[in-house]
């Protein structure tokens, strides 16, 4: 049931599957092209211990966050079309 008693459509419950999907798949791909890009030298080149250590340190810490805010981001704008607030009444005007 829907917020405001009422059934989805099969094809309500496919666009919210497609577009989780869509939000962890693009995140999963931010975050991992954001991971390469910081930590990426680190485990390409030859660099001093502790700048290795806190483009790692640095990559762990941001590509989860950037994952969390893609997710959040996709789905706060995947928006439901307004639900007329009593069962049978199309506009506001009926």
């Amino acid at each position: 049931m829907d917020a405001h008693g009422g059934r989805r459509s099969q094809a309500e419950r496919d666009a919210v599957t497609v577009e989780i999907g869509y939000a962890l798949v693009s995140a999963t791909f931010a975050a991992a092209v954001l991971f390469g890009a910081v930590a990426g030298p680190a485990l390409l080149f030859d660099l001093p211990g502790p700048l290795s250590t806190v483009l790692l340190r640095l990559g762990l810490v941001v590509a989860p966050l950037v994952f969390t805010a893609r997710v959040v981001s996709v789905l706060l704008r995947f928006r439901w079309p307004a639900q007329p607030a009593e069962p049978g009444r199309h506009s506001p005007d009926s």
